[in-house]
């Protein structure tokens, strides 16, 4: 998932660009660990890793013998790079960026789908004319960044209406928050490919979005967890480890009487997100929804990945040309050996 938080985006230095700027999000101080390890992602909200940040606080990681420092980089394509780099051992990044990374002999592997269910969609204003996808054509696109999961998303929806990018629409990096509500309000763009935490933040601060998603493509998964073989060979017990706290957040944070719980959790990670008690409660909702497996797949347990749905991830990344040529294996590129130890 890379959805926003309005907050400022900040690369770490050395991960994605020469000179940029270090940002790294808590330490956690109660971890009392044994083997340190980096957790890259491709924003800062703490919400959006929610299961990560319970497991911080409730002492998870700690259990499992891990000292995790998560780190917020910019864009699923800065994660991957931390990780193949050695400066993160793992990452969330998007499928669509994972696939492409393999097509290019990166050996990376989704291991955990952290959002079964889409967290993007595409939104307008909610007087736009605009009713459905097919009416952005010519129109110019709002993203938060150049290769975000959310690119992905949205060319697979204007592929399939036979709109190609550069010709029949074009992409605008504008940011989250309030860069992207300026973009709005100047009418730099339409619309807007964003996550299930864009459209909070952008009611908030005074714009009333409406989505315009087709049905079929709610069924798009996001970001997720996934680490190179080349690390998983040489620290096999990170997955299992890792994916099992996981898992415990994820439990926690889903019963009702662990609600405020799980907000002080995400709010130690991220203070600033944790300002406005009612936009975080709102938005913790709204995660454990999109973390939560749908009813076709919830006796898998958390972190499953349909082959079904890979597919089909794939075959619109090769429609709409970001995937070059189909890939030999697709099953190379993600595994689901770890989900029933973590959900045990």
């Amino acid at each position: 998932m890379t959805g926003r938080t309005g907050i400022s985006r900040r690369v770490f230095g050395g991960l994605a660009a020469a000179g940029a700027a270090s940002f790294v999000i808590g330490r956690p101080g109660l971890i009392r660990a044994q083997t340190a390890i980096t957790f890259a992602v491709p924003n800062p909200s703490a919400l959006t890793w929610l299961p990560y940040w319970v497991a911080v606080g409730e002492g998870y990681f700690g259990e499992e013998g891990l000292e995790p420092t998560l780190e917020a980089i910019d864009g699923s394509s800065a994660v991957l790079q931390a990780m193949a780099s050695g400066q993160a051992q793992i990452g969330a990044p998007g499928p669509g960026p994972v696939l492409g990374a393999r097509a290019r002999g990166v050996d990376v592997k989704f291991i955990y789908n952290l959002f079964p269910k889409s967290v993007f969609g595409l939104l307008v204003k909610e007087e736009s004319p605009v009713q459905e996808p097919s009416e952005l054509k010519g129109t110019v696109i709002g993203v938060g960044t150049a290769d975000g999961a959310e690119v992905s998303f949205t060319k697979a929806i204007l592929t399939d209406l036979g709109m190609v990018e550069g010709t029949d629409y074009t992409f605008l990096p504008v940011g989250d928050g309030g860069t992207a509500a300026v973009a709005f309000l100047r009418d730099e763009v339409g619309s807007y490919a964003g996550a299930i935490s864009d459209s909070a933040i952008l009611s908030a601060r005074g714009l009333t979005l409406r989505e315009i998603t087709p049905e079929k493509y709610l069924g798009f998964f996001g970001n997720g967890i996934a680490m190179l073989e080349s690390q998983m060979a040489a620290t096999p017990d990170l997955a299992p480890k890792f994916g099992r706290a996981l898992v415990r957040g994820m439990k926690f944070a889903s019963d009702p009487a662990n609600h405020d719980a799980a907000l002080a959790h995400c709010a130690a990670g991220n203070p600033q997100e944790g300002e406005d008690k009612a936009f975080a409660s709102g938005l913790l909702k709204l995660a454990i929804d999109r973390m939560t497996p749908t009813e076709a797949f919830i006796a898998e347990g958390y972190g499953y990945q349909p082959p079904e749905h890979w597919q089909m991830i794939h075959d619109a990344a090769v429609a709409s040309g970001a995937l070059e040529q189909p890939l030999e294996d697709l099953s190379s590129v993600y595994t689901n050996e770890f989900v029933a130890g973590w959900n045990a």
